[in-house]
């Protein structure tokens, strides 16, 4: 599991990316991988997973 922040999330695209804290780098993150919803800005935690461009994040919670 990974910590992040959202740094942009459009929901009506149902699409947007988290910067993961350790390597400030930026994943996508899709509204199928969502567990909770999210907003930007918002503390989350994530798994990532091979997509057809690369690793995107998955099992995305928000951090209470």
């Amino acid at each position: 599991m990974k910590n992040g922040i959202v740094k942009f999330f459009n929901e009506s695209k149902g699409f947007g990316f988290i910067k993961d804290n350790e390597s400030d780098k930026e994943f996508f993150v899709h509204v199928s991988g969502l567990v909770h919803e999210v907003r930007e800005n918002d503390h989350v935690t994530f798994d990532l997973q091979e997509g057809r461009k690369g690793l995107n994040a998955v099992n995305v919670k928000r951090q209470a």
